[in-house]
């Protein structure tokens, strides 16, 4: 009798668990973020994944059976977002069909969207804040809500009611809201198959990667309110305003990280890291400025039970020494460009690492060449465990065969 799809649920997720927490576990585990590259396998465009769940689901499922990853990636929530953004006419993101080719990625639309003197109103109450004017500038559909009074103003019979609701009697604002109530519907769609992929999954004997989102509260600073630019001016010209949004940022960031672990009943919290990486801010800017929110992010999910899983895009090489400065054995770090045999040496006795295999040679390179690479991670990363084989990035653009020569080699090569 063979080995039952439990049996390899508890198999899988156990390799994975001992490698987080820096025991040695039988063999080296492989997970990948799988990315676009499931379409492009299957022969798909992105926009046709994106609007279509049908053809996101088979996509992602035939890759998982293929190559047996340790755990899989639920693919909906970052993916299936085409009707969503068009119903929202979202200004943030350029993606298929709406700015981009049919088969390139999404490209991200850098602005201030918060302005250098709004930093007071943004720290005095968020919430109004984004509802009047951060969501009108990145929903174009929901421009009318910039009308909006403050609805803090809207107390009781006589404070605020009489002459409160007025805003929402003008057309472009009867608009907004039916158009709030079909991106609920869009919502909806996207966590029902999101639910029921985790269950086909488990069923099947896939543990899933990650069961939360949460990102450090300066890129969430940088990234979708001040912008590159914006927030690296602010370092120089109001540090003190960077601080204090912050730490406004941190209890949400937490939270949006306990609310998706609870939702989902997975610990894994994936948190992508952009600018805190060596060529963005100088040593003393990151200690001041990124590290401190983050680590304080970590260090309450940990508390909480739960695992950050922080990816740190770019080169973090110089952050090494810094970076450890959390409990042992209660996180996974995955890295793209940083010099990974260095972040063994300095992270091997206290974090577990993951990733590292160049998307370069993935996608241009020759199977014996990913093979090579491959062993040499497994001899010196892999040691005495710790280390989990994934690539730099998201697979996009890698050679099936490529992909293959990485997952034969960790299966036959990887084991302790």
């Amino acid at each position: 009798m063979g080995t039952t799809p439990q049996e390899l649920y508890a198999e899988r997720e156990k390799r994975v668990l001992d490698t987080l927490a820096l025991k040695k576990p039988d063999r080296v585990p492989i997970l990948v973020m799988a990315s676009w590259y499931p379409a492009k396998r299957a022969g798909m465009t992105i926009e046709e994944v994106m609007y279509d769940p049908e053809k996101l689901w088979k996509s992602q499922w035939d890759c998982m059976i293929e190559l047996e990853p340790d755990m899989d990636q639920n693919p909906f929530g970052l993916r299936l977002l085409g009707p969503i953004l068009e119903t929202l006419d979202f200004r943030q993101l350029k993606w298929p069909g709406h700015g981009v080719a049919p088969n390139l990625s999404y490209q991200f639309v850098e602005g201030e969207y918060m302005k250098a003197d709004e930093y007071d109103r943004f720290l005095e109450d968020p919430t109004d804040f984004m509802l009047r004017l951060y969501w009108p500038r990145v929903f174009g559909a929901l421009k009318a809500f910039e009308k909006l009074p403050p609805l803090r103003n809207i107390i009781t019979y006589a404070v605020g009611t009489p002459f409160g609701f007025g805003a929402f009697n003008a057309p472009d604002m009867r608009e907004a809201l039916e158009t709030l109530m079909k991106a609920g519907e869009r919502s909806a769609v996207i966590a029902d198959y999101t639910r029921r992929y985790s269950e086909k999954t488990r069923e099947a004997g896939f543990p899933l990667q990650f069961g939360a989102f949460s990102q450090a509260p300066f890129d969430i600073l940088s990234d979708y309110f001040r912008g590159m630019k914006g927030s690296m001016l602010d370092m120089y010209r109001r540090p003190d305003k960077v601080l204090k949004a912050c730490e406004k940022i941190l209890p949400f960031a937490i939270e949006m990280a306990r609310g998706g672990a609870k939702m989902s009943g997975n610990p894994r919290v994936f948190i992508p890291l952009h600018k805190g990486l060596d060529g963005f801010m100088s040593q003393d800017q990151f200690d001041r400025f990124f590290w401190p929110t983050l680590r304080e992010l970590m260090v309450t999910l940990i508390n909480d039970g739960l695992t950050p899983c922080p990816l740190w895009e770019g080169n973090c090489t110089s952050r090494l020494e810094a970076i450890k400065d959390i409990p042992a054995g209660k996180a996974m770090y995955a890295f793209e460009a940083t010099d990974i045999f260095k972040a063994k040496e300095v992270l091997g006795d206290r974090i577990c690492i993951r990733g590292n295999v160049p998307l370069s040679l993935l996608a241009t390179g020759k199977p014996e060449d990913v093979t090579a690479y491959c062993k040499k991670l497994i001899d010196a990363v892999g040691k005495e465990g710790g280390y989990i084989m994934d690539a730099s990035a998201g697979l996009d653009d890698a050679r099936e065969e490529n992909v293959a020569a990485m997952f034969k080699i960790t299966k036959e090569y990887g084991i302790y």
